[in-house]
């Protein structure tokens, strides 16, 4: 199957950008995780400036990782254009981490469990791919879902 000419993105609808988001962040900037909630900071690739999002971060088999349940977003750009250097924000608390985007068959297990974990959340974008779907339906939804496995520097 070709791969799709435009990058694949679920744009955040009003009540998303405004109430869900906003109300997630602020929480987490409190030091609440909501489910594995944290803040994302990544410096802007054009304006060079810290950029900010809530996430949802996974931990599988005691490693972290990042699925971007919208496709390429403009977190996804500016990862990837600042060579995976980012930071995970919970309250006070800043941890540095770089990033390192999988592959579309490492990426299978990741979004298997990412579907079964926040499904209620993130399940509309994906197409209804689900975590019970077959590999190569899961394979698929990795060529529209970047994922992100994340490490400390240096490790």
């Amino acid at each position: 199957m070709a791969a799709d000419p435009q990058p694949h993105y679920a744009a955040p609808g009003w009540f998303t950008r405004n109430v869900f988001n906003r109300a997630v962040a602020g929480l987490t900037r409190l030091g609440v995780s909501v489910v594995g909630s944290r803040v994302l900071e990544v410096k802007g690739r054009t304006s060079g400036q810290p950029r900010r999002t809530p996430v949802n971060l996974l931990v599988l088999d005691g490693r972290e990782y990042l699925v971007a349940p919208r496709g390429e977003t403009q977190w996804v750009r500016n990862v990837r254009a600042d060579g995976g250097r980012l930071a995970l924000l919970l309250g006070r608390r800043r941890e540095e981490r770089v990033a390192h985007e999988l592959g579309q068959a490492e990426a299978i297990p990741v979004l298997r469990a990412y579907l079964k974990r926040w499904k209620a959340e993130v399940g509309v974008f994906f197409d209804g791919v689900t975590a019970d779907s077959p590999e190569d339906q899961l394979q698929q939804a990795a060529t529209k879902h970047p994922v992100f496995a994340l490490d400390r520097p240096g490790a």
